[in-house]
């Protein structure tokens, strides 16, 4: 099984762009849910954090308890958490969200009121991390798409992305062989 990793800061459309792939029928998973992640408390000095004092990570036995089932077909997976790295290795490639700040602050203003971000000082915060985590996560990724288009645009380049991979990743005697126009089995 191929797994493809849909990062981004929040606002990047992450969650529409999972919600897309999922209603074309590909496997995709929402990690920044409570089914996947959680709030744990943290060193309220770190900057690095969504929240004073918390940081929102996705719950690793979970996660890798998704990526031992099917081995067949592409997973999609969605989100940003800060032990991201720590899971690295069951990542095959890594495509980054992004979208002028501007941009990321109008899709945040219109979130319900419940959902996160959609108050100031979240999205004071937001423009903090963007500036600090943006670029370490832009290091890490194969790819990089700028989501001011529509979601199915952003869609279209991710399949576009990991079928490309997915090639790359073919011994080159395989790609030429499949180049010709005969199946391999």
């Amino acid at each position: 099984m191929k797994r493809v990793l849909i990062t981004g800061m929040s606002g990047t459309g992450k969650s529409a762009v999972v919600g897309e792939l999922a209603a074309r029928g590909h496997r995709a998973v929402d990690l920044d849910t409570p089914e996947w992640s959680e709030w744990i408390d943290v060193d309220p000095s770190d900057t690095f954090t969504p929240r004073k004092g918390k940081d929102w990570v996705w719950q690793e036995n979970q996660i890798r308890a998704l990526h031992a089932g099917r081995n067949q077909g592409t997973l999609f997976l969605s989100g940003c958490a800060e032990n991201i790295e720590r899971l690295s290795p069951l990542i095959d490639k890594i495509i980054l969200l992004s979208a002028p700040v501007a941009t990321i602050m109008k899709r945040l203003e219109a979130r319900s009121s419940d959902g996160y971000d959609n108050i100031e000082e979240d999205r004071q915060k937001v423009r903090e991390l963007i500036a600090l985590i943006e670029p370490l996560l832009r290091k890490s990724a194969d790819h990089e798409i700028d989501t001011t288009g529509p979601a199915h645009a952003t869609v279209d380049e991710i399949l576009r992305l990991s079928q490309l991979a997915l090639q790359r990743k073919m011994p080159i005697v395989c790609r030429r062989v499949i180049g010709r126009g005969r199946a391999m089995h």
